[in-house]
C-alpha cells in the first residue's frame, strides 16, 4: 500500500508569491537552499533540491494550485512517481498552503519531515526575509 499525508501551513504573503516561487527556477532554489530548474508550463519537467527531486507539471491553476508527479532519487525504478498537490489560499493572515503528497512507495514515511524541514522552514524565513503581502 502506498503512504500518502497532508499538510498544511501559513504563510505571510500573497498566493501569488507563493506560486510564482514555486515554478521559477531561480526563486525555487533561494526559497529552499537547493538548486532547481522549474517551469510554469504544463507538461514540462522540473528538479528541486540539487536534483534529488524530479517530475513533470501536470496541473496548473495560477495562484490557486500546483500539482506534479514528483520522485525522489530514492524511488527505484520500478517505483511509479508520486503525486503532490498544492493548494493556496488567500486567508487574512496572507496564504494557507495546503499539500497533499499521496502515491509514495510504501515505506517511504521521510517525506513528511522532510517537507516540514526542507521547504516550510525555509520558505517561512524567505519570505519574511524577501517579501512584503
Amino acid at each position: 500500500m502506498n503512504e500518502k499525508f497532508e499538510l498544511r501551513e501559513i504563510f505571510n504573503v500573497e498566493p501569488s508569491v507563493i506560486y510564482k516561487a514555486w515554478l521559477d527556477s531561480g526563486l525555487h532554489s533561494k526559497m529552499t537552499g537547493g538548486e532547481a530548474h522549474c517551469s510554469c508550463v504544463p507538461g514540462d519537467s522540473f528538479s528541486a533540491w540539487d536534483a534529488y527531486i524530479s517530475g513533470k507539471n501536470l496541473e496548473l491553476l495560477e495562484d490557486h494550485k500546483i500539482v506534479q508527479s514528483w520522485r525522489t532519487t530514492e524511488f527505484s525504478e520500478k517505483d511509479a512517481d508520486s503525486i503532490l498537490s498544492i493548494s493556496l489560499k488567500k486567508i487574512s493572515e496572507g496564504t494557507e498552503l495546503i499539500l497533499e503528497h499521496s502515491k509514495i512507495p510504501e515505506g517511504q514515511t521521510q517525506y513528511k519531515q522532510g517537507w516540514l524541514d526542507h521547504y516550510f522552514a525555509p520558505m517561512k524565513e524567505f519570505f519574511e526575509n524577501n517579501n512584503k503581502t
